[in-house]
């Protein structure tokens, strides 16, 4: 995709996000984050053709998202197309790319206006002993992240950062030594393991947070609660200065629901750190 396109997408997928949908209606989304550029000239027909669907289930699709049916849904769409905007005169492909991040972070700015998902996961994944944070492949180092601040304040935090055959096997010790939430950290292009394993965390009776990069991931529908933080695109690699955002509001969100036992544990762990001459300063 080129720059512009990718802007266009960005803007579609942003239709999406916090709305509940069903697995055909995800596809539906898919399809015209996939077809950004041509999705707001596509009949009905045509966009149920393409993502393999009916056509009343682009109709039901349009309606779910708040729209009185399809004809309204393509004119929001070409109005996100027509008002996309030009190249910034003068930026080069990278600049363009970190600027990027700053308007992702602005709309999750504007979608933490409420914090009632931020608090009720927080209010999960806190009361949880043990709390085990799932994240595999590109979202391993995130989980990673997560864990080695989760850990200074919360008792018995559990990196699950490699798949294989094990990974059920810690799953189902976290939930024997009484863990009841999970957090999932899955990100595009969202390992097989991973979404398995949140089926599998709910069937084993977690209840499921998800850090993901929209309403439309393949764990939107699984997970209890969902927070949604958009990825950037336009380098080689995904940039995920969003989900890292939205990992450590919500475990600011965490430390809020506990504020007396984090305190204390975080006291502990300066004295101890201190005594051990850990840091420089």
């Amino acid at each position: 995709m080129n720059d512009g396109v990718v802007r266009t997408a960005e803007r579609v997928l942003d239709l999406f996000q916090g709305a509940r949908l069903t697995p055909t209606q995800r596809r539906i989304a898919h399809c015209l984050v996939e077809h950004a550029a041509k999705a707001a000239y596509l009949s009905a027909a045509e966009v149920a053709e393409l993502a393999g669907v009916s056509q009343p289930s682009v109709t039901r699709f349009a309606m779910a998202l708040g729209y009185s049916g399809y004809p309204a849904l393509r004119r929001e769409l070409r109005a996100l197309s027509s008002d996309a905007p030009s190249e910034p005169a003068g930026q080069n492909t990278i600049q363009r790319a970190v600027l990027a991040e700053t308007e992702h972070l602005r709309r999750l700015a504007d979608d933490l206006h409420r914090l009632d998902d931020v608090r009720a996961a927080a209010a999960l994944l806190a009361a949880s002993r043990p709390l085990p944070v799932l994240g595999l492949r590109a979202a391993a180092p995130l989980a990673g992240y997560f864990g080695y601040f989760a850990s200074k304040v919360f008792p018995d935090v559990r990196v699950l950062d490699t798949g294989g055959t094990g990974l059920q096997d810690r799953l189902d010790q976290a939930r024997a030594a009484g863990a009841g939430a999970m957090l999932a950290i899955v990100l595009p292009r969202y390992p097989r393991e991973s979404v398995e394993a949140v089926r599998e965390a709910k069937a084993a009776g977690f209840a499921v947070v998800a850090i993901t990069d929209s309403a439309v991931s393949p764990i939107a529908d699984t997970a209890d609660v969902v927070l949604p933080a958009a990825v950037g695109t336009q380098l080689v690699f995904d940039l995920h200065t969003g989900p890292m955002a939205m990992a450590m509001v919500l475990l600011e969100a965490m430390c809020d629901a506990a504020p007396e036992a984090v305190q204390s544990r975080l006291e502990e762990f300066e004295a101890s750190a201190t005594r051990r001459n850990v840091f420089v300063v």
